[in-house]
């Protein structure tokens, strides 16, 4: 199957991951970075599952939409714990959760 139809999940993986890194970096410069030890883990694994999924999407592989089934669960698990911090100002945790949150919907889009 040609890549071309997995185009849109491949963008919002890769802007999930982007998301996720500068929040993982932005938690790394805040004064109680041991209270943010989770929310910057949960940033590394969602963006390395986003961007394996985004990477298989675009061989076209067979195996895209279990790929993107772990990512879209790895997607929710980090907006979830973004939403904690954003609750608290944190600007960069609640733009994470959002692409999160779009990035799991076009997974799971994907896999229908």
């Amino acid at each position: 199957m040609s890549h071309q139809v997995y185009q849109q999940c491949i963008e919002e993986c890769l802007d999930c991951a982007i998301a996720c890194d500068h929040c993982a970096t932005e938690c790394l410069k805040e004064k109680d970075v041991n209270h943010l030890a989770k929310c910057i883990q949960t940033d590394l694994e969602c963006a390395a599952f986003c961007r394996a999924a985004a990477s298989i999407m675009s061989l076209g592989s067979i195996r895209s939409a279990e790929l993107c089934r772990l990512c879209a669960d790895a997607c929710n698990q980090c907006a979830n714990e973004c939403d904690k911090h954003a609750e608290m100002g944190m600007e960069h945790c609640r733009k994470c959760a959002v692409a999160c949150r779009k990035c799991a919907e076009a997974c799971l889009a994907m896999m229908n």
